[in-house]
């Protein structure tokens, strides 16, 4: 591309009289709703298996085949982007997605739902990257940071919004509101976006060719990864042959890909940009705070739920005061991001968000609604001191040509890594709380005089409630036992904070690896 016609491709929105600001708001709308795709289909898995008559087992496929199919238009976005220009594309995508989540709540059985779920997968997963792309076309350098602070509310704040939104519907109507909520939103959408976002420039027949092979070896890589962390806990892990059989399809893309892909001139994702010390770090700290995001946003509200007997919608209003803070700090680094270099902020907001996740490492049972929402807050605060900055970090160097790529690539990290961390935190919750019950029990033994005392001071308390003598042992017996499945459970918990903040931590060192940018934009300026 010459240096003219990178000018021209350039332009910002404005030159054609279109409101930058307008455009970002509908943008990161339509990201909002594919990211909160990611997570409301969790906590309605119940309500789905009993309205389709199936197991949650069976309906869990609800989630695995929705992020399966994104993880497979990633690797295809930027192409489509550069071949049919990124208005069709990004509208193509927001009018797939629509229609699919029309069919989702229309779904008569399971299988039918599976298909418009892949469908709505492969539509949103073509959205979010090119999302960041329209942005950066749509605004100077000098505003870029504020733009992106726009787009990154809606995809810190979906995956928080999400099972308390899921919940509500779930709860008050159907869960099949929870897909219908998109329709008339995805409409006046299009609609908007349609009407003031500008065409670039198709490159047509004339553009590079599509590496199918190369596709094929990247999605099929994502997708048995996908398939393998999603499923992984349910099925046994490598007790599965299922799980064994996706772990080897997995391997051997994977094995497959790399030199695939380093000896195209036009590879479907540059392995090079990957390992690159600037690109390469950016990579991995999106993917350690995608995991974070996600773990949390999975587990505390069943932290609340199955250990503090709080409802859903009131599990999800824990999140909500962090999700607030998000927002507003979103705005505060964005506008602090032209004048302070992206590694300082980076390692910042890992060091709030690991002081957040030991705040956590304190749980105990008496603890009231305002410790989690505080912890939260705290989490809101680190959060975009990294979503942000990470941007600038991960565009730097990058040329015009591959920006859809990186834009491709960073959005694959953050939804790999939440993959990896919800897989790790359930494996964690799993047999952590395994081995936490079989080290309490061996002290809650008739032999103890702790346990003596126990049992007969709760003895007495229920037979003070009306319960005769040997009522009253049987419930005592009954309590203690649960509380011993009640601080097994906790310390599971607490196990898995401290994973999340040395992961937290592990951010720190890659941030201090990252060069100094250009400050001014959230993106390159030749882009």
């Amino acid at each position: 591309m010459s240096a003219a016609a990178s000018t021209r491709a350039a332009a910002p929105a404005t030159a054609v009289g279109a409101s930058p600001w307008l455009i970002a708001v509908l943008v990161a709308l339509a990201a909002f709703m594919e990211v909160l795709d990611t997570t409301v289909a969790n906590v309605v898995l119940p309500y789905i298996a009993g309205g389709m008559g199936v197991s949650t087992d069976e309906a869990s496929w609800v989630v695995t085949t929705y992020l399966v199919a994104n993880a497979v238009s990633l690797t295809a976005s930027p192409f489509l982007a550069r071949r049919l220009g990124r208005k069709t594309f990004f509208l193509a995508c927001l009018g797939l997605f629509t229609l699919s989540s029309l069919l989702c709540a229309q779904a008569w059985n399971l299988d039918a739902l599976l298909l418009f779920r892949i469908m709505q997968g492969l539509a949103g997963g073509g959205m979010v990257p090119v999302s960041q792309s329209i942005l950066a076309d749509a605004f100077p350098p000098n505003k870029r940071g504020q733009a992106f602070a726009l787009f990154g509310i809606a995809v810190v704040v979906g995956p928080v919004v999400g099972p308390t939104l899921g919940g509500w519907l779930a709860d008050n109507i159907s869960w099949r509101w929870c897909f219908l909520i998109n329709f008339p939103v995805g409409l006046a959408t299009m609609a908007a976006i349609a009407a003031v976002l500008p065409a670039n420039k198709a490159e047509g027949a004339r553009g590079v060719r599509f590496d199918l092979i190369g596709f094929l070896l990247v999605a099929t890589f994502l997708g048995a990864l996908e398939v393998v962390l999603d499923r992984g806990l349910e099925d046994d892990w490598f007790g599965s042959g299922f799980i064994i059989a996706m772990t080897a399809v997995t391997a051997i893309a994977f094995v497959l890909m790399i030199p695939w892909e380093m000896s195209r001139s036009n590879p479907m994702i540059d392995v090079r940009m990957v390992g690159s010390r600037q690109f390469g770090a950016s990579f991995l700290v999106m993917g350690a705070t995608g995991a974070i995001l996600y773990a949390t946003t999975q587990f505390l509200p069943l932290l609340l739920q199955t250990d503090f007997g709080y409802t859903a919608t009131w599990a999800g209003l824990a999140l909500s005061p962090g999700g607030i803070v998000t927002m507003v700090m979103m705005f505060v680094i964005g506008s602090i991001s032209s004048k302070v270099q992206p590694k300082y902020l980076i390692m910042a907001g890992a060091l709030i968000i690991a002081a957040s996740m030991y705040e956590l490492t304190n749980v105990y049972g008496n603890l009231n609604f305002w410790f989690f929402a505080r912890s939260r807050m705290y989490l809101g605060v680190g959060l975009p001191l990294i979503f942000i900055p990470i941007i600038a970090a991960s565009y730097d160097g990058i040329p015009p040509n591959r920006i859809d790529m990186a834009s491709a690539l960073i959005n694959a990290a953050r939804n790999t890594g939440g993959s990896i961390g919800v897989s790790i935190a359930s494996n964690v919750v799993a047999h952590r709380e395994q081995f936490h019950q079989a080290r309490l029990i061996e002290n809650a033994v008739p032999a103890s005089v702790q346990y003596q005392n126990t049992l007969q001071q709760v003895t007495k308390f229920f037979q003070a409630h009306g319960s005769s003598m040997a009522e009253a042992q049987q419930q005592a017996v009954a309590w203690i036992g649960q509380q011993v499945t009640l601080q097994a459970s906790l310390l599971a918990y607490i196990d898995v904070f401290w994973v999340l903040m040395i992961l937290a931590l592990l951010a720190v060192p890659l941030a201090m690896t990252l060069r100094k940018v250009k400050l001014g934009g959230a993106a390159p300026a030749a882009h």
